[in-house]
């Protein structure tokens, strides 16, 4: 800023404060002082909800706390092929649009041909080496195979299989309803299953 600038400017200021010495400042124009107060109001509605809907959702959640030895173990729903097992950890999978985590329990050798699904899922390897691709079919060469601690995240709507040469358990956690379509009809187990 110039001098003369700065100048004109404080003219200006004191030329305001004299012809309104109650205040003795520039008022901000309407517009900026309701900006102000919306963004006050603004930032007290992330707190509202925190203080007053934290505890209604915690008093109708169940707070699962599971050791390994506590977790119940099932057989895995039929459009699952046979063998596997599966454990629901939070939530259920036939609600739309909740959370759930769910793990599933695989033996050595277990396929599960390409197929996809309507949300993301998000797969942790809890124990083994999960073995897994993108593609319209089950082919080894193009799978990546992830040892236990690993993290992968199969996209809604993209084609994937999986494999486990050897007995390995993923925790997988996505947005219900849970649903899985085979790209090729014939693998589904619950289509077989009723020939």
């Amino acid at each position: 800023m110039l001098p003369e600038q700065a100048a004109s400017i404080d003219l200006r200021f004191a030329a305001q404060s004299a012809a309104r010495p109650d205040r003795g400042r520039i008022p901000p124009p309407p517009r900026t002082r309701m900006k102000g107060a919306m963004g006050r109001t603004l930032a007290l509605i992330p707190l509202l909800a925190v203080t007053l809907g934290v505890p209604v959702a915690l008093a109708d959640a169940p707070m699962p706390m599971l050791t390994p030895g506590e977790i119940k173990w099932g057989d895995a729903p039929p459009v699952f092929p046979k063998g596997a097992k599966m454990a629901v950890l939070y939530g259920d999978p036939s609600k739309p649009g909740e959370l759930f985590i769910v793990r599933l329990k695989m033996p050595a050798g277990y396929k599960i041909p390409a197929q996809w699904h309507p949300t993301d899922e998000n797969v942790t390897v809890i124990s083994g080496t999960f073995n897994m691709g993108m593609g319209d079919k089950l082919d080894p060469a193009k799978s990546k195979a992830f040892p236990a601690g690993s993290f992968a995240v199969a996209p809604a709507w993209v084609n994937h299989f999986a494999f486990a040469k050897q007995a390995a358990i993923v925790e997988v956690s996505a947005i219900g309803p849970f649903a899985m379509t085979y790209v090729n009809p014939a693998d589904d187990p619950t289509k077989s299953a009723a020939k």
